[in-house]
C-alpha cells in the first residue's frame, strides 16, 4: 500500500443523546455504522485503531473478522479525549501522522479519506489537515503530524483534540470535500431520522 498515516477512529462513547439505541450499531445500507466507517479507513490506512467501551461490547463484536486493532477505554466517561489519548499513546513511533475519523459520520466516504491522507502525505512539511464541507464550514476528519502526538497524549475533557487543533491554527491546511460530508453527524434519533428522509439507505 505504499506510505500511510495511522487512523484512530473514537467509538467509546455512550451515546445518551440515542436514548437507547446505540447509533453505532445502526444499520446503514444494511451493514452496522460502525463497521463500515471502520472498512472505509481500512481501505486507505494499513494501521486503523478502533476504540471502544470495553473488548466485549457489541461494537467489538460486528468488527470480527476486519484487520482493524481493538483498544478499551477504561476512563472514557473523562470524555472523546480519553480514547484519544489512549489510541495516540499505541502509535508507532514510525507513524507518518494521525487522521482522527469520528464514527458517526456516515456520509464520509472511502474517496473521501483518501483524499485527505494523499493532501496530507504530499504536503512539502508537517501541516495539520482539516476538511470542510464544499462551503467552507471546519468538519472532520482531521489529521496532526507526529510533532502532536505529546500534546494529543496530554488530552483532558470532552472536546477531542480542539486545543491541538487551535494551537497549530498557523500550519492548519483544510481540504474541501463534497456537499456536507464533513460535517453532517448523527447523535439523536432525530438527526436519523432527518439524514434517512434524504438518502435512498436501508435499514434492516
Amino acid at each position: 500500500m505504499g506510505e500511510h498515516i495511522s487512523i484512530i477512529i473514537p467509538a467509546a462513547g455512550s451515546a445518551t443523546r440515542m436514548r437507547g439505541e446505540d447509533k453505532l450499531l445502526r444499520p446503514v445500507a444494511g451493514r452496522p455504522l460502525l463497521r463500515q466507517v471502520a472498512e472505509r479507513a481500512h481501505a486507505v490506512s494499513q494501521d486503523v485503531t478502533v476504540m471502544l467501551p470495553s473488548y466485549d461490547h457489541p461494537r467489538a463484536h460486528i468488527l470480527q473478522g476486519l484487520a482493524v486493532r481493538l483498544l478499551d477505554v477504561p476512563d472514557r466517561h473523562m470524555g472523546m479525549s480519553s480514547a484519544i489519548r489512549r489510541g495516540v499513546g499505541m502509535l508507532s513511533p514510525n507513524s507518518k501522522g494521525v487522521m482522527i475519523l469520528p464514527a458517526d459520520m456516515p456520509d464520509l466516504q472511502e474517496a473521501d479519506l483518501q483524499m485527505m491522507s494523499d493532501a496530507y502525505l504530499s504536503a512539502p512539511r508537517a501541516m495539520l489537515h482539516q476538511a470542510t464541507s464544499s462551503d467552507g464550514k471546519p468538519g472532520h476528519p482531521v489529521i496532526f503530524p507526529p510533532d502532536c502526538f505529546a500534546a494529543m497524549r496530554s488530552l483532558t475533557g470532552d472536546q477531542g483534540a480542539k486545543s491541538v487543533l487551535q494551537a497549530n491554527a498557523h500550519r492548519l491546511r483544510r481540504i474541501r470535500l463534497a456537499d456536507q460530508r464533513a460535517i453532517v453527524d448523527l447523535d439523536t434519533p432525530e438527526d436519523w431520522s432527518r439524514w434517512e428522509a434524504t438518502k435512498d439507505v436501508l435499514t434492516f
